[in-house]
């Protein structure tokens, strides 16, 4: 059941929407204190998700660019 609570199996928009919701409850208040520090850290492993992802991009994008001829392509399209 751990793995269930963990975001590591959630896609990036998944994460992203779950970390919207959990943001929206803060803010909207009303919870009590453990409710809003089990939030805050389900915020943060989300957030972290999240940067996992995005770092994930970047690299795979940083290595298409790498590649031979990646960019010269398009300037020689245009």
């Amino acid at each position: 059941m751990p793995d269930q609570d963990s975001p590591s199996g959630l896609s990036y928009e998944q994460a992203r929407d779950e970390l919207l919701d959990v943001v929206r409850r803060l803010e909207t208040g009303g919870t009590g204190l453990e409710e809003a520090l089990a939030l805050w850290e389900r915020g943060e492993a989300l957030a972290d998700r999240c940067q996992q992802w995005l770092d994930g991009a970047r690299a795979r994008l940083d290595a298409a660019r790498a590649e031979p001829g990646a960019e010269g392509s398009e300037e020689g399209a245009g």
